[in-house]
């Protein structure tokens, strides 16, 4: 029987051939946000079925209302678990295009200050980290002929785009892509010295609420006073949203929301997050979140709510004396524990409608919502996978929360019944959706090296 190691040595003896093919798949633009990319995105998924082809997976192109989905499968294994593997092939576009330093579809492997990096759109999110995976199959069919257990493969194309067409594929292919468990690479490492298994990733609400006053824009000096203002009413009313002490102040905001266990609390506490550096680091010094609770319970545990852009009146160059007819803001908010999307965008329109002037008028335009998801380290894959990552890395593998949303993750849960275990390899400096986004080789090559030892673990 051949051994892990053997396994391992193939890996590293093809690192610069595992490499060009990363180079191959970040140089196809596939950007799904952009209706001209859209051949760009069929190119990628078409890319992807062959290079599974080519070590013996059953892959094909699935084509849906907008971007393709790519799903595969291997040979069953008796007695051993069916995972399936989750990834995207898409990107975010690459504006603004003048702050790059090189084209972003043509990847270079380049010395940074501390390591040698990937530098291509992609090559973080998520193209980097999906071939992590399909690596490590190709290392361990090379040497064992098969994988060590039935894997399904499922790479989506519209992830950057809020995957439309996500949840009607799954529903419709339900029984071929229903596994014990999923493995998503799209989260972190807690540095770039120590992995991490997510088990806790926070929910998303964003509405965008429209207030209209006066029929037209009205001059300031004709009408100012006695006209009423949309902006100041907006305001008014994002300004009530927080307490002094950073809570939100909707009726029910906090009802489903629970402390953090015990274990948990003191696991993060060893963590010794340095909140001054990771907010230094973007020009910040205090943290603005929920006063009671530390920089890192705010970022991963606790909901929350943000302004994410408010437009209204006269924003171009010099000035204009105008009363605008409207202003609107787009808010998100960070759910946690069992927050109900829904219930939470009652609470806000409640709260609008009651500060809402008689002569002002609303409209809401929902961006969509999930709730949080929480993956119980109970299941067994969990510490085995702990056991594995930390074999590889120089530091015993964490247990980390996640401040961002993956919404797949609880679509598997309420679609397929599916629990997830998400483990990446990204690191806090990558730059995703941003210019000069990048990936740490050791990043690439150590994470082919964690997958197979993942596989061997949760296999044996």
């Amino acid at each position: 029987m051949a051994s892990l190691q053997q396994v391992l040595d193939t890996a590293a003896a093809s690192q610069e051939q595992a490499l060009e093919r990363l180079f191959q798949l970040l140089r196809i633009k596939s950007i799904s946000t952009d209706p001209a990319y859209a051949d760009q995105c069929v190119a990628a998924a078409d890319w992807l079925v062959a290079d599974l082809n080519r070590i013996g997976i059953d892959a094909r192109r699935c084509d849906t209302p907008g971007h393709p989905m790519v799903v595969g499968q291997s040979k069953p294994v008796k007695n051993k678990p069916v995972l399936l593997f989750y990834g995207h092939y898409d990107v975010q576009p690459v504006d603004p295009i003048a702050l790059w330093n090189n084209d972003p579809f043509d990847p270079v492997l380049e010395d940074a200050a501390d390591a040698q990096v990937i530098r291509a759109r992609g090559a973080a999110d998520d193209k980097g980290q999906l071939m992590t995976f399909v690596e490590a199959c190709r290392a361990w069919v090379a040497v064992h002929g098969e994988l060590p257990c039935q894997i399904r493969f499922l790479f989506e194309g519209e992830e950057e785009s809020g995957s439309p067409s996500l949840i009607p594929f799954l529903k419709d292919n339900a029984e071929a892509l229903t596994a014990d468990l999923a493995l998503v690479c799209d989260t972190g490492m807690w540095d770039a010295t120590t992995p991490a298994i997510c088990t806790m990733l926070r929910g998303m609400v964003g509405e965008e609420v429209i207030i209209t006053g006066p029929d037209k824009d009205l001059h300031s000096g004709m009408y100012g006073g006695a006209a009423q203002n949309p902006i100041r009413v907006l305001s008014h009313i994002l300004a009530g949203l927080h307490d002094e002490n950073g809570a939100v102040t909707l009726d029910g905001f906090y009802d489903d929301v629970p402390e953090l266990p015990e274990e948990i609390d003191q696991q993060w506490k060893q963590l010794n997050f340095d909140a001054a550096g990771f907010l230094g680091a973007v020009g910040l010094a205090e943290p603005a979140g929920e006063k009671q609770y530390s920089a890192l319970e705010q970022i991963w545990s606790r909901p929350t709510c943000e302004f994410c852009g408010i437009t209204g009146g006269y924003t171009g160059e010099g000035f204009k004396t105008v009363l605008p007819s409207t202003a609107s803001c787009k808010i998100s908010f960070r759910l946690t524990g069992q927050q109900d999307p829904q219930k939470i965008v009652d609470a806000l329109h409640r709260y609008i409608e009651s500060k809402l002037p008689s002569d002002c008028s609303v409209e809401y335009k929902s961006h969509g919502g999930a709730p949080a998801t929480v993956m119980s380290i109970d299941n067994a894959a969990f510490p085995k996978a702990h056991k594995a990552l930390s074999e590889e890395w120089e530091s015993n593998a964490v247990y980390a929360g996640c401040g961002g949303s993956i919404p797949v993750v609880g679509d598997f849960q309420e679609h397929l019944g599916m629990e997830s275990m998400l483990i990446g390899f990204g690191l806090d400096d990558d730059q995703i959706h941003s210019p000069n986004e990048k990936y740490n080789l050791s990043s690439f090559q150590k994470g082919i090296n964690s997958w197979i030892r993942i596989l061997d673990a949760l296999t044996e």
